[in-house]
């Protein structure tokens, strides 16, 4: 088990960062023994970082008892190989509880997602997250999209905050992302993590290295993770011929097929896990299951991404 602190072991992962789905039975139930085999394998196939209970695994459905199963179980199935970053949200009072249960449960850290539902002003989020962080002894990514979208002085501020170590865009505003660098870069002394948070983060991979964001999730990992190690390597390494001709072949029509429904970036995913031997379960309502067609075009996808890896030995 690693003693490094969580920014070290982001900060220069050695594979993908996986958002595990969340596994639930034919009764909608959480499924413990399927979700453990995914974070398993999601682990053994090179996973460098599992952060549960997120946005892939539909945090928003997860009752506080189940999202701490979850995330315990995750926590033993890594046994410490990579670090855990749970998720924490709705208003400051739940996001602290969320965050308490993950501590408990031995998580890693935290990925703070967006207040539920209101759409504050920059001195209420700030106020927001700097409690979370002086509620917990768990490090703190903060997650930037929707409704929590920050001022590069908002940022500064957030970087100042002991236990915030971290920001992940998932607006894809990539003026605002370059203003919020260069500020905290100027004001803030020290390493600061930045992630490239959007679905499918591979697509605008390029774009977010022009500006110095290297780091990324990925959910095709969840299903594929044979083209997202791939893809990553390659990213990592300079290999632009080999990104774009993923990007090309792979990355742009899962997209374009992403944009098809609402709430694909999740429930896309999940039925992807399913193609490839794992029943995982549906996804929980409010979210939809994919169409049929989808999900043929979602099989063939994954198919000719592999073909593409065929092709590059």
């Amino acid at each position: 088990m690693s003693s490094a602190p969580l920014a070290a072991r982001l900060s220069i992962p050695s594979g993908p960062l996986f958002f595990p789905v969340t596994a639930y039975d034919r009764d909608g139930a959480i499924d413990l023994d399927v979700y453990r085999e995914h974070v398993r394998r999601g682990v053994e196939a090179g996973a460098a970082a599992v952060f549960a209970c997120c946005g892939t695994g539909e945090f928003h459905a997860l009752t506080p008892e189940e999202f701490q199963d979850c995330v315990r179980a995750a926590v033993e199935e890594t046994a410490g190989r990579v670090p855990v970053v749970a998720g924490a949200g709705y208003g400051t009072a739940l996001a602290v509880r969320y965050a308490r249960l993950a501590e408990e449960a031995g998580a890693d850290g935290l990925l703070a997602m967006p207040p539920y539902l209101v759409v504050a002003g920059q001195e209420g989020l700030l106020r927001h997250y700097t409690e979370l962080a002086g509620a917990t002894s768990l490090d703190i990514v903060v997650y930037q999209r929707d409704n929590a979208v920050f001022t590069p002085e908002t940022v500064v501020a957030l970087a100042r905050t002991e236990g915030v170590i971290g920001f992940k865009d998932g607006t894809g505003d990539l003026d605002l992302m370059q203003r919020i660098v260069s500020a905290v870069r100027s004001e803030v002394p020290g390493e600061f993590l930045y992630f490239n948070g959007l679905p499918t983060a591979e697509l605008t991979g390029l774009a977010y290295r022009g500006i110095g964001i290297t780091l990324y999730s990925s959910a095709v990992f969840c299903f594929a993770p044979e083209i997202a190690l791939a893809f990553h390597r390659a990213f990592g390494s300079g290999d632009d011929d080999t990104v774009n001709r993923l990007l090309d072949g792979f990355y742009r029509p899962l997209v374009e097929l992403r944009a098809q429904g609402r709430g694909y970036a999740v429930s896309l995913v999940k039925a992807g896990v399913r193609l490839r031997g794992l029943d995982v379960g549906e996804v929980r309502p409010p979210l939809h299951e994919p169409s049929e067609d989808h999900l043929k075009q979602l099989a063939q996808l994954i198919e000719r991404g592999h073909a593409l890896l065929e092709e590059a030995k």
